[in-house]
């Protein structure tokens, strides 16, 4: 092979090597942001001092669950009463179209007067205002589920 061909993969191949370096950072860097709280990423707002803090100012047991798609577009709305499994069976109460939400991804449920969810062993996890699920959690109206790209939002 002539020099000048043998130069030009080196350079090329040297991008190809710095491009996929920097897209490892950056997934890095993405990934380390996503853990924060939006309010604490959003620039001129302080952060809540706890998580605690900001549930415990909302109070109030919900209601209603309101369904929506990655865009904020409404799916649909669920009274509270009973249990309700949400995933993409249809069996579920709640049914999820979501290639990224399991069969039978997590259960609402009443105990004691309060409103709890639970993911129920699910591939990708169920978030509760950002901070995934690792067991049973009350819920209070104004917090938000995420399973997969679609959001549900508790209301009074």
């Amino acid at each position: 092979m002539p020099p000048f061909v043998l130069t030009v993969l080196k350079i090329v191949f040297l991008a190809l090597l710095y491009f996929f370096v920097y897209r490892a950072i950056r997934s890095v860097v993405v990934d380390l942001r996503a853990g924060r709280p939006r309010s604490a990423r959003t620039k001129g707002r302080p952060a809540p001092s706890s998580p605690q803090t900001t549930r415990s100012s909302r109070g109030k047991s919900p209601r209603a669950v309101l369904v929506m798609d990655e865009h904020g577009a409404k799916l649909g709305s669920y009274r509270l009463d009973g249990t309700l499994q949400v995933g993409r069976a249809e069996a579920c109460q709640i049914h999820v179209d979501d290639t990224y939400v399991s069969q039978f991804h997590a259960r609402i449920f009443s105990r004691d007067g309060s409103w709890f969810v639970e993911d129920l062993g699910s591939t990708n996890g169920t978030y509760l205002n950002s901070r995934r699920l690792t067991s049973p959690s009350e819920l209070r109206a104004g917090d938000r589920l995420k399973l997969g790209k679609a959001v549900l939002e508790l209301r009074r």
